[in-house]
């Protein structure tokens, strides 16, 4: 997302920078059309009464209203829009929060799928919808914790007339000395090395029951392991993201211009490109899905699959 300097070097900047926006905004449509056809086809039909498609329309609700906010924020950025610094504190807020509810809420399906395949007698038992309503809250309680930590620490630091002061929103505002950014980085990295973890352990397991596994359960299991593989791809493009302020900081040392190229390029392959996997994992890959989303998709035309979904 551009700084407050995106626009330089006079109009030829501001038309390449315009150009960057409508592509934003291009990208962020069609992923949020997708998710929109894939939510409503998760209503449509009792996929709320299964732990796996439940935490899948969490990923995408997640991941849409994300979406929305960074697109926001980058164009306020755009057109420099001020506000006040408390509905930019309830704008990082959410947007805290729900940069860790996707990441949180994959590691929770490896843990589903991982209880389906290696622990098949008690799947009924430990994902129930009773279940899956507390892992929502858990995965949003977890997700909040760090957003708690480092607003608390700003409140302490910063008076209160700065939360009626007028700026431009971003992140970068309630980091007033450099150890409050290394105290982010440092739960950020715990985070996701506790979620690395959980899924290479599950990875392990579901790898050993695949090798033993005869017929179609080994087929079934090696599709569930292609699914944890894909998930700790997600995961990994979710962790760069949290490099990117670093490289991002070096960069502006050297050059302003290279500076907002590389935010721009971090932005489109960290930020957007995590949030549109989820349809490729679940709704694309998913059979039973895949054919209720494809009967929607042609408002019922789809006639020949449509009974394997009734």
């Amino acid at each position: 997302m551009a700084a407050n300097n995106s626009v330089v070097g006079g109009e030829s900047s501001t038309y390449k920078i315009s150009d960057r926006v409508i592509v934003v905004q291009v990208l962020v449509s069609v992923f949020l059309c997708i998710n929109f056809l894939l939510i409503t086809t998760f209503f449509m039909k009792d996929f709320y009464t299964a732990m796996r498609y439940i935490l899948f329309a969490i990923t995408l609700l997640s991941d849409s209203l994300f979406l929305i906010m960074t697109d926001i924020l980058l164009i306020f950025h755009y057109i420099k829009f001020t506000m006040q610094m408390w509905l930019c504190v309830i704008m990082y807020i959410v947007l805290s929060m729900y940069a860790f509810v996707t990441p949180v809420t994959l590691t929770a399906m490896t843990l589903e799928r991982f209880v389906a395949i290696c622990m098949p007698l008690r799947h009924g038992e430990l994902c129930s919808t009773r279940r899956a309503l507390n892992c929502i809250l858990i995965i949003h309680s977890l997700s909040s914790i760090p957003c708690v930590v480092i607003l608390s620490i700003s409140f302490a630091s910063a008076p209160f007339s700065f939360y009626a002061q007028y700026r431009i929103c971003s992140v970068e505002m309630f980091i007033f000395y450099k150890w409050q950014g290394h105290l982010r980085s440092a739960i950020q990295q715990f985070y996701f090395f506790i979620m690395c973890i959980t899924i290479v352990f599950c990875y392990v397991k579901i790898m050993k029951v695949a090798k033993a596994a005869s017929g179609e359960k080994r087929k079934s299991t090696w599709k569930g392991l292609r699914t944890v593989i894909l998930h700790t791809f997600q995961l990994l493009l979710c962790l760069i993201q949290l490099w990117c302020p670093l490289v991002e900081a070096a960069v502006l040392q050297m050059n302003l211009l290279l500076y907002i190229n590389v935010r721009y390029i971090n932005y489109i392959t960290f930020i957007l490109a995590p949030r549109c996997l989820s349809p490729l994992v679940y709704g694309l890959r998913d059979e039973i899905f895949f054919h209720a989303l494809k009967y929607y998709a042609l408002c019922g035309l789809y006639k020949q699959q449509s009974s394997n979904v009734s």
